[in-house]
């Protein structure tokens, strides 16, 4: 009898982890998904048109919390940007975001409103100096994907019930 119960907490817990990695894995798609669809809707094309020699480069974001990857290919043309939920093959730069689990949105959405600026890179010092975001590998490469998520100040956010309101 005790073997049948340990055989059956086994079960409990294989299934238990198995659901909890299900939700990291569609946190992280939806993350990927988010940031491709405001690309398409509200990207701007001029830095994609500045990407030059980095164009076909893999760039992974990797949170901490989720123990996820969204994988990142720079491109020339804003029509082509993709991303995948998925570890990168050949890496040129990694962003590592170490911040807690509810905090993940605020700060993707901190940087995709930011204006499309040196200032707005300055500004976004705030995540690196403290430790919330690290770059390993190319810092040109890295700064050329966040410049192509920055879609500044849109419309779509300010309307009340919006996106990150």
């Amino acid at each position: 009898m005790t073997i049948i119960s340990q055989i059956e907490n086994q079960e409990k817990t294989s299934i238990d982890f198995r659901a909890d990695d299900l939700i990291r894995e569609t946190k992280v798609l939806t993350i990927a998904r988010l940031a491709k669809m405001l690309v398409d809707l509200f990207g701007l094309d001029d830095p994609f048109e500045k990407i030059g020699k980095h164009e076909g480069e893999e760039i992974e974001m990797y949170f901490t919390e989720l123990d996820g990857y969204i994988t990142f290919i720079l491109t020339s043309e804003r029509g082509n940007f993709d991303c995948r939920a998925e570890k990168a093959l050949n890496p040129v730069a990694r962003l590592i975001l170490t911040v807690e689990e509810g905090k993940i949105l605020g700060v993707i959405s901190s940087i995709i409103r930011s204006k499309n600026n040196l200032f707005s890179l300055i500004k976004l010092m705030k995540y690196i100096i403290p430790g919330k975001a690290k770059i390993k590998g190319s810092y040109v490469a890295a700064i050329k994907l966040v410049r192509c998520l920055m879609i500044g100040k849109h419309e779509v956010y300010s309307y009340q019930g919006g996106l990150f309101a």
